[in-house]
């Protein structure tokens, strides 16, 4: 009895400690930073555009610095009198693609980001990293220092919406919080998108490893309207007015339905508590898209609709790559074979020991074979990141390489499942 009380006394004071820490430094709201991201393929530049002050905080108040070490970039805040690390978020962007496109290698573009972080009570240094293609380190790009009495930090909602539970299990301190935007529907078509959201809220927890952790998810629906109804086609020559202007055709790839209208999504994101933005577009055209700590969209009404949805979705929250190989895409050189990717389901082979090798029964050989004998063992099976060769997966067959719903293999489910308890542990 006397060590249940103690072990029960000693993970009371844990728990006070890590609420203690979120309460010294932070209040419970978010403060958002949109910055401009500008470059080309050899060049990257930032520049602060703005900071908002928005009222919900949804996200974790325990684990406060990211473990993963995923992403392309870095994003780090220090109390500024102690130096210490009070938060840091690592993430993605479509800056980050369009870099590895053609175009990239002649002209120059800017991209709105942002990044946001529970708002400080004390005044912070933020600093911007950028992981280094050639060595995979963390190269310091920009710094920032900010004083959250600052009278500059806006505290105006640009898009006051109403949000619906689609799914609610409680505090989002302590849930995975995703936000569902709709592009495409107009004002008549508000009744559709509330169906949606729940046809969508069935296609993810329809698929191994969420249908299990259904328990730990919040989804929230915005209800904004759209003046026109679809999504932009420009070799159509399809073009309307909606909420965030998501495009079919990004970087000329036809299902690569994305946007660049940044700082709208953000606005109409901020209406509810979120980790993960997602948006669904009005369309039963194929295409989505998904970045890390980013957002991921999906088309609406197509017969592959569930298969694109907990694709992307998982690409935006757990890091996921693409393991096909054979379907063209207009980026150029992502995965270089002398680095070892960040996403935890591809290998170079460079530095597996820290991949999925210690999931692997010891007999299976290096590179695997992919015969009927290893349909369902996890090995390192050649074809992987856009690339036939050189670039290895963990399994055969898998959601994130085939159009496959709820089939996500052994390894993208631990890192999954990992993703869920980082938020709500």
């Amino acid at each position: 009895m006397k060590k249940i009380l103690l072990l029960t006394f000693i993970v009371s004071i844990c728990s006070f400690r890590t609420f203690a820490a979120f309460s010294d430094y932070f209040e419970n709201k978010t403060l958002r930073i949109d910055y401009v991201h500008s470059g080309n393929i050899t060049e990257e530049f930032y520049a602060v555009d703005e900071l908002k002050e928005e009222p919900i905080w949804g996200g974790t108040k325990t684990n406060l610095t990211d473990t993963f070490n995923y992403g392309n970039y870095k994003f780090v805040a220090y109390d500024k009198a102690s130096g210490k690390i009070i938060f840091q978020r690592n993430y993605s962007s479509l800056f980050a693609e369009w870099r590895t496109t053609e175009e990239a290698k002649t002209t120059t573009k800017a991209f709105s980001e942002t990044v946001i972080m529970p708002f400080p009570k004390v005044k912070v240094k933020t600093e911007f990293y950028s992981r280094d293609k050639k060595t995979n380190n963390w190269i310091k790009k920009f710094e920032y220092n900010i004083d959250p009495s600052s009278y500059f930090i806006s505290h105006t909602m640009k898009n006051k919406c109403s949000n619906f539970k689609i799914l609610y299990n409680g505090d989002p301190a302590k849930k995975v919080d995703i936000v569902i935007i709709p592009d495409g529907y107009t004002h008549a078509q508000m009744p559709k998108f509330k169906k949606d959201c729940e046809k969508f809220a069935g296609y993810l927890f329809g698929a191994s490893p969420y249908k299990e952790n259904k328990d730990k998810f919040n989804l929230w629906g915005i209800e904004i309207a759209s003046v026109d109804s679809g999504p932009v086609i420009p070799k159509e020559n399809k073009w309307g007015n909606t909420a965030v202007e998501t495009s079919f055709y990004t970087f000329d790839s036809e299902r690569y339905l994305m946007t660049t209208e940044n700082k709208a999504i953000h606005d109409i994101a901020a209406n509810a508590p979120y980790d993960e933005i997602i948006i669904l577009v009005n369309t039963n055209k194929y295409g989505g898209g998904g970045i890390y700590n980013f957002y991921c969209t999906c088309a609406s009404d197509n017969e592959y609709s569930n298969y694109v949805f907990t694709h992307e979705f998982s690409h935006n929250f757990a890091g996921l790559a693409d393991e096909y190989y054979t379907s063209e895409v207009s980026t150029e050189d992502f995965y270089p074979k002398d680095i070892e990717p960040w996403e935890p389901n591809i290998t170079t082979l460079i530095h597996f020991d820290k991949k999925w090798k210690a999931m692997m029964d010891k007999n299976v050989p290096i590179p695997t074979p992919a015969s009927d004998q290893n349909k369902n063992v996890v090995g390192v099976y050649e074809g992987g990141g856009y690339e036939a060769k050189g670039v290895y997966r963990p399994f055969q067959d898998c959601s994130m390489k085939s159009i496959s719903y709820n089939n996500f293999c052994p390894v993208c489910k631990k890192a999954i499942q990992n993703m869920i308890d980082f938020y709500t542990k």
